[in-house]
Order: C-alpha cells, then structure tokens, then sequence
C-alpha cells in the first residue's frame, strides 16, 4: 500500500514532501507508530530522488516528528500528533430526513445498566461454549479452498446455489415446508430480509400490522421505511386477526411462537390470517426465529405450507441455532416479489459474504448443523424444564408462565404488583441479568412480566439465580394487593 502524497511538478519537491507528511501527522492520518515508507521505495512510488526523501526524512527527524531505528525503519512518533481540528459544519438541505433518523429509537441493548452480568438470561443468544469450533473451522477452511477455485469475482446476489440447495433440504426435514431452492434468498440476517421485502412492497403511508407485544426491530425496520404500523394486539391464540385494520398491505407475525410471549398460533387463528390477507391483498412475513427448538406438543404446519395464495414470506436465520455473529439468515419467497427481491438485494448489498456461505454449506451437507441442533436440544431443554420447575413452585406466587412449547426464552407475568425496573436494578447488583417483557409493547398497554433466556446461561446457575429472585421478591420492593378484609389477593392477567 503506497503513502498518500502528492507531488506536483518538478519544482521545490523536498518542500512540498515535507509539508505534507508533516501534514499529516500533525492531523492524526498518520498515526504514532506508523512505519514510514522506506526512503528508497518512497523515491520509486513518487519518481523522484531518494536523495530527496533521505534529505525530507532527516528534516522530519529533528523536529521530532518521526523517529529513526536502526535496522528496522523509521517510525511516527508519539509526541508529534495535534488534537485533530473540528469541522465546520455546513447546513444540509437534508436536515429534517436526517433528524428523523436520529429520532429513530436505538434497539434495546442486551442491559440497560453498565456491564455484562454473571448470570444473564438475556433472549435470543446461544452460549458460544456450545458451538462446534472445531466442525466450523474444517468447514472454513473448505471455505478458503473453496474460493480459490473461482474467477475472484462477485457472486450471485440471491446466495450461492449449494447453499440454496442445503437450505431447502434443511426447511423441508426441520418445518416440512417444501420449497425449491429458486424460491430462497439468502441474507444477512433476518434483518436484511425484513427490509428487502420491505423495499419492494411498501410506500410510504402504507400500513404496516405487527404483533403486539412484538419483535421491536422489525417494526422500527418497517417504520424507517415512512409507513404507518399498527400495532395488533394478541390472545392467547396469537394475533388478533379481527383486528387488522383495512388497507393493510403487510402483515408481520411469529406464529411458531409468538415474539415475546410465546404461544403458539392457533390453526384456527392461522387459517383466518390467511383468509384475511387475501381479502386484503397483503403479503404476510412469517418469522420462523428458533423455531428449530420444540420441547413440547406436536409440530404444526407453517403458514408458508398452508398457503395456497402464494401471499406467505418465510424468513429464518442461522442466529439461534448457530452464531448470532455468522448474521447469515433466508427468505422463502413467493412468485409475485423474489425476482423484486434479488433485484433490491443486488443494488443494496450485492450479495452476502461467499466465505460463509461456502463454509454452512459443508456445515449442513456434513450433518454438522442437524448434530449441534440435536445436542443444544436436550441442554436447552433441561435448562428450561429447571426454569419451569422454579416458577411452578416457589415463584408460583408472584410469576405466572406464559405456555409456550418452543424458543430459547420463557415469558412469565407477574400475579401481583411489582417494580419491575426496581427488581431488575437490584437483580443485577448481584450479578443476575432479568429482562422485562414491557419493552416489547407498543401500542396496547404493558403488562407486567419477564422475559428468561436460557441460551447463554449454564444450567448450574439457574438455582442459585432463582434463590436470589426469591429473597428479593420477599423483600418490600414487591408488595401484594391486599383487599380491606386483609386477604392477600394474586390477581392474575389474560392476554
């Protein structure tokens, strides 16, 4: 890589070589420490004489600005670097679209408070102790074979075919969805199919109806896009599809089980979406998150299997079950929008990264992805029943679980009045991550409760975390309601 320096003309040429390295080390885009080019290198690079960088070198040397070693080369020195000056901004014509941006909420962050607990029940994160390092690492490094037996160039912005290919087989053994790997768009995440799809079906104005509570990133995804989201409120059957608003033209929903609170969709309830959004003419988004992890009941159908309108966008990813750092996801798509898709896709982003692409391939096609499936099953499963355990019997007075049949996290609403900010506060004084379920609502009024991951702790701290939640929860910080009588009441809530 050549140092940025510009010589013009032939005149004065060790001036105009000082001044500006001199230049930029006093504005920081040389940094301390930075090797200078060796002077003979440098007079090749500019066409000029290494006389002239030797005698610029030395120049530089005395003022302190670099530092010769012998032997090694000659260095920027620490001492000769300026606080960089601020610049003066000038007005945008874009201001007002810029602060709206900015006004956009940041997505919640793991803890509202300083540091990362010892025990942290955080939603949505696997623990990176379980992951199969050594299987990953063969499939990288086929990766990097992989690759080098290609032209260097872009690929294919809907993902490499294999990939496809082992996606589609993976959806058809995991969720019984049939699908041809032509139907699939891989991303970087759910995210980037949430906005994809949001790109080519959406106006601004156009309503939106999410889940209420509901997954906080995709609808502030759907509303950077300048549409209007309705919040819809669920039972315990899932989305009130009685409630979806005319003139909805997408319609976002995690029926597996429902993002925060995790019920299930009802069949019944499945089939009425279906009717409503083609009496609507609005597409559904189906997230699959996690769905990968049953621990209960028999598995149901997708709304993808059931839809015979061709109106159902199935997204999954490989964050739960694998790296929430991997950030490779997909998008099962109907005919009506994925030649759309793959177009926004090319213009946004091009594709997702190859390397990573080639490397789940192997992952999947050597069962890699099936056995560290299996395997997280029966730890998650264990840490959940311990969890249950725990809020069905000593915590049964004060929590109430949410049925849920799968996920990385159980929902539990409180049964009496708490300070739920306060008890998370004190929580987390002694190393316990708890996180409320209030964040995820919207629109429709809050309802007291906690959300518990179990994916990123151990199973041996569950019990001591819960012996800690009961001494606080007996503390004054969690009064009962108590009528006139004097009867301890534990009012309880329905979705």
């Amino acid at each position: 890589m050549e140092l940025h320096v510009v010589i013009q003309g032939r005149k004065k040429l060790s001036e105009q070589l000082y001044e500006q390295i001199k230049s930029a080390i006093e504005h920081g885009r040389l940094a301390p420490g930075s090797q200078l080019p060796p002077s003979r290198l440098l007079a090749q690079q500019l066409k000029i004489s290494r006389k002239t960088v030797s005698d610029t070198y030395t120049q530089l040397t005395y003022e302190n600005y670099v530092t010769g070693v012998v032997g090694k080369g000659t260095f920027v020195s620490a001492s000769s670097c300026k606080p960089p000056q601020p610049l003066i901004a000038a007005p945008l014509a874009s201001a007002n679209i810029i602060a709206r941006w900015k006004r956009i909420p940041a997505p919640p962050s793991d803890h509202s408070l300083v540091g990362t607990p010892d025990i942290n029940f955080v939603g949505g994160a696997t623990h990176i102790g379980k992951f199969p390092q050594d299987a990953w690492r063969r499939c990288v490094n086929y990766a990097l074979r992989r690759i080098q037996t290609t032209a260097g160039s872009y690929n294919r912005p809907e993902g490499i075919t294999p990939l496809r290919h082992a996606i589609a087989q993976y959806i058809a053994f995991s969720r019984g969805l049939s699908c041809s790997f032509s139907d699939i768009v891989v991303c970087n995440g759910t995210q980037q199919a949430l906005d994809l799809i949001a790109r080519v079906v959406l106006d601004p104005g156009t309503v939106v109806a999410v889940e209420d509570p509901g997954y906080p990133p995709a609808r502030r995804l759907f509303a950077s896009h300048k549409t209007k989201v309705i919040g819809v409120p669920v039972d315990d059957e899932g989305l009130r599809v009685d409630l979806i608003p005319d003139g909805t033209q997408l319609i976002y929903v995690t029926p597996a089980h429902q993002f925060p609170l995790g019920m299930p969709m009802s069949m019944a309830r499945r089939r009425a979406l279906l009717e409503r959004a083609r009496e609507l003419g609005a597409l559904i988004i189906e997230d699959d998150y996690d769905s990968e992890f049953r621990y209960e009941g028999r598995p149901t159908d997708s709304l993808k299997t059931m839809d015979e309108y061709g109106l159902v966008a199935f997204v999954g990813t490989f964050s739960k079950t694998m790296l929430p750092e991997l950030r490779i996801g997909y998008a099962v798509l109907p005919p009506s929008i994925i030649d759309a898709v793959i177009k926004a896709k090319l213009i946004s982003d091009w594709h997702t990264s190859t390397i990573p692409q080639w490397a789940l391939t192997r992952f999947i096609a050597d069962g890699g992805l099936l056995k560290h499936v299996r395997r997280c099953h029966a730890i998650y499963a264990n840490r959940r029943q311990r969890i249950l355990d725990r809020l069905e019997n000593d915590l049964s007075a004060w929590l109430e679980v949410i049925p849920t049949t799968a996920g990385l996290h159980i929902a539990a609403r409180f049964k009496v009045d708490v300070d739920v900010d306060y008890l998370i506060a004190r929580a987390f004084e002694f190393g316990i991550g708890l996180y409320s379920i209030e964040r995820y609502y919207y629109q429709a009024a809050p309802l007291p409760g906690l959300l518990l991951g179990f994916g990123a702790i151990e199973t041996v701290d569950i019990d001591p975390a819960f012996d800690r939640l009961c001494e606080l929860l007996q503390t004054p910080l969690s009064p009962i309601n108590t009528d006139t009588s004097g009867n301890t009441e534990l009012p309880t809530y329905k979705l």
